[in-house]
């Protein structure tokens, strides 16, 4: 057995999961129902137990906290700056996804007291650095967007470009030329024209 002279922090999970609902785009949040913060809003997470492999702790505290199951994470970030958690030294490491939320039922469990979608880009304050994580995922999510077909899981099997390019203008916050569009995705060979 080895010991060190090092002190060593904590490690958490947050996670950023993000969906369309209507013309917003929107992000998973619970209110915390226990110290610290409690009733501040923050990500789902929590602390990686001794023996978790760190993807199945940000599942596992997704689902405690939301109900959500099945979710596809991606690592996108860790935020470790020393004053970040008034508890301990702890090191966050950040997972993101995007869903489709039809008939998703959320039920806040564990130490959160509801769990509820809000508007991605007019969000409230949130706990301890959760704003930075906010910020930091939007722009992954947009990355995202240019590097690969993930939008798509918002759509059924078969539909139009226009419905495509209005996911994507939803989430960019911004208009897309639809020729330029069109021409870009149907490159990107992440879809197939039907004849």
């Amino acid at each position: 057995m080895y010991s060190y002279p090092y002190p060593h922090p904590a490690v958490t999970t947050d996670s950023v999961v993000f969906t369309i609902r209507g013309e917003t785009l929107n992000v998973l949040l619970i209110e915390r129902g226990c110290e610290p913060g409690i009733g501040q809003l923050a990500f789902p997470g929590g602390f990686v137990d001794i023996d978790e492999h760190i993807d199945d702790c940000a599942r596992r505290e997704l689902a405690e906290e939301t109900g959500l199951t099945g979710v596809e994470l991606e690592q996108f970030y860790a935020f470790g700056a020393p004053q970040r958690d008034p508890r301990e030294r702890i090191i966050t490491v950040a997972y993101l996804a995007l869903i489709n939320s039809d008939g998703v039922q959320l039920t806040a469990g564990d130490d959160a007291a509801r769990a509820d979608w809000y508007p991605a880009r007019d969000l409230p304050a949130l706990a301890a650095d959760h704003d930075a994580i906010a910020e930091r995922a939007l722009l992954h999510l947009a990355e995202r967007l240019e590097m690969s077909d993930i939008a798509l899981g918002l759509l059924p099997d078969e539909f139009r470009i226009e419905d495509l390019q209005r996911i994507y203008e939803i989430i960019l916050g911004d208009s897309l030329q639809p020729d330029a569009f069109r021409d870009w995705v149907l490159s990107k060979g992440w879809i197939e024209k039907k004849a």
